[in-house]
């Protein structure tokens, strides 16, 4: 990058530091100077440790947006710090604060498990203002006392899927959803072509989110069997989950911190995880300075294991409507050279959370992991999903790690356009095509104002069962599965991690934390081995879709379109759903194929 860039860089660093600096926010803590490298903390000087989960566990470090987060706020970042801990017999206590955060299901399963272990040992203090089904689960398996505010409430409400069908207001508005599908369990257009979900998707819905059922309620009952009837028969008051045992004590977080101080005999706690106030300080401004310039190297050269978070929705470039939501195929694949040529990096972990999204990103992505398997250890972590896309990415990997709880499968493809000419009409706005050949239609194919005929349908199933084929094949492939048995399997239809693993879509169940220790023993490395976590959005430059050989227009072109895009209409679109509104954005950019899931599922 030219000296002019470094400097430019540099200069909106400082600006947008000393903007935050004004306005009081609140600074990062202190972490290592290279900010991918997961912190390797000592607990040492104090006997109780602190984790701080109240403003969520990310699993990438482009959830923080423009300036990414610190390695140690990641998940990777949570299940190193409770390893850790768990290794330090100077910890005497823990104490954890959830607030009112609510983990999905494969979390808390790998999350559970590790504390439960932790307790055996040290006990666990928690603190909650409202428990859901899934920290309700996190705390009944991992906390030795639970702790609720006096006005908090305990969600023990069950399991359930929402799906919206909007086709009637579609008809009434005019407008037209033209959609294929290949697979016949994949649903992912149904909300627009039907009023209700069809038969096989109503049943394929109904057995995955059984199989996930059944794997909470089996979790519960090995530890709290009495417990296992509450979990669905809420919700509660806070005094009601006291009398019933869902809760050990009711009071705020400075009492709960307080009874674990007192069982560890410590004046205060240290934060091994969260987002810890400490005063601005020499080396938190410079670390500001450094997120927001995006300029250090990384400074370790030990053997180690790469983490690389792949989450949310797959796109080709950095022009996403929700960019920093999504799986980026461009940043990944220079993510996964980079990674390939380095000799330090042992193997490589994928931690996957995806519904999918762009076929052909999907595809290329695929073609670069397969390379870098040739040279590296690759291994998969499922989280909450990997379905469609996302799984297409995870049978690149040598072997693929699930919780009971992950979804997995989705092998399909769906496609098409929203046709808006007819809801124009009545309004005057009347469109026509001409053209020279024999078919004016043919070229409108990907227009928005007119719908497919007869003939330009056919092409595009065809094109669409291509890409179907082509998904089976990979995932016969890399899973060392006929094609027969995956054509069986497929059909867009989705399974639990349980499932997954019974039918062969999975290797083994266990979470990141499981995948690690299996990457470690296959290559040879200690426990106290570097991980560092691979990031998208490695800085302004990177968040910026450049690299440092850009040059200063590109650098002030890319900065103009990132600040038009600071806001869009779909920013009112609620939160849950982002992960599905941006797979299907690749529509706006002239793709015709997905490989999405119905639907982005989240555990309430």
């Amino acid at each position: 990058m030219t000296r002019m860039v470094r400097l430019r860089a540099t200069a909106i660093a400082t600006q947008l530091l000393a903007l935050c600096l004004l306005s009081g926010c609140d600074g990062r803590a202190t972490a290592p100077k290279h900010k991918h490298h997961q912190a390797e903390g000592r607990t040492e000087d104090s006997s109780v440790v602190e984790f701080d989960l109240t403003s969520g566990v990310a699993e990438s470090t482009a959830s923080g947006g423009l300036f990414p987060l610190p390695a140690m706020r990641t998940f990777t970042g949570l299940v190193r710090a409770i390893e850790r801990t768990q290794a330090d017999r100077n910890v005497k206590a823990i104490y954890l604060r959830l607030g009112m955060h609510r983990l999905d299901f494969a979390k808390v399963e790998e999350l559970s498990t590790l504390l439960s272990k932790v307790k055996e040992r040290t006990p666990v203090y928690c603190h909650a203002h409202a428990l859901s089904n899934s920290t309700l689960w996190f705390t009944l398996k991992s906390c030795s006392k639970t702790f609720l505010s006096p006005a908090g409430d305990v969600d023990a409400i069950g399991m359930s899927m929402q799906m919206v069908y909007i086709k009637s207001l579609l008809d009434k508005l005019g407008v037209k959803a033209d959609f294929l599908s290949v697979g016949k369990f994949k649903s992912a257009a149904e909300s627009l072509l039907r009023d209700a979900p069809s038969e096989a998707a109503r049943q394929e819905w109904l057995e995955t989110l059984g199989s996930i059922r059944q794997s909470w309620h089996d979790s519960v009952g090995a530890v709290r069997a009495d417990q296992v009837p509450n979990l669905e028969n809420g919700p509660f008051g806070a005094q009601k989950a006291l009398e019933l045992k869902l809760v050990d004590a009711l009071g705020d977080e400075h009492e709960a911190r307080a009874d674990a101080l007192s069982r560890g005999g410590a004046s205060a706690t240290k934060i091994a995880y969260g987002t810890a106030k400490q005063p601005a300080s020499g080396a938190a401004l410079s670390e500001v300075l450094s997120l927001l310039s995006g300029l250090d190297e990384a400074d370790s050269k030990k053997p180690h294991i790469a983490v690389i978070p792949l989450a949310g929705s797959i796109t080709m470039g950095s022009d996403g409507l929700f960019e920093s939501e999504g799986i980026n195929e461009h940043a990944v694949t220079k993510t996964l050279e980079r990674l390939k040529n380095d000799d330090s990096v042992r193997a490589v972990v994928l931690r996957l959370d995806s519904p999918g999204g762009s076929a052909l990103a999907s595809d290329l992505m695929w073609s670069r992991l397969r390379e870098l398997a040739q040279a590296k250890l690759l291994v998969a972590s499922v989280g909450g999903m990997a379905a469609s896309g996302g799984y297409y990415l995870a049978c690149a990997a040598s072997r693929i790690f699930a919780s009971e709880t992950s979804i997995v499968g989705s092998i399909g493809v769906v496609g098409g356009k929203i046709v808006i000419g007819p809801a124009l009409e009545p309004y005057g706005v009347h469109a026509i095509s001409l053209a020279p050949g024999k078919d004016a239609q043919r070229p409108t194919y990907e227009s928005a104002l007119f719908a497919w005929d007869e003939a330009t349908r056919a092409r595009v199933y065809e094109q669409m069962r291509g890409v179907y084929d082509l998904f089976v094949s990979r995932v016969s492939e890399g899973r060392k599965l006929s094609r027969e048995k995956v054509y069986a399997l497929a059909e867009g239809r989705i399974y639990s991690g349980k499932q997954g693993r019974d039918i062969g879509l999975v290797d083994e169940i266990g979470g990141l934390y499981q995948t690690l220790e299996y990457a470690r023993k296959q290559v040879g490395l200690s426990k106290e081995a570097p991980v560092t976590v691979e990031g998208q959005s490695d800085g302004l430059l990177s968040a910026l879709g450049l690299d440092r050989e850009a040059s200063s227009e590109q650098f002030a072109l890319a900065l103009e379109q990132h600040r038009k895009q600071l806001w869009s209409p779909l920013a009112m679109v609620p939160r849950e759903w982002v992960p599905w509104v941006s797979g299907v954005s690749p529509l706006l950019s002239h793709e015709t194929v997905l490989a999405l899931s119905p639907f982005a599922v989240q555990a309430p």
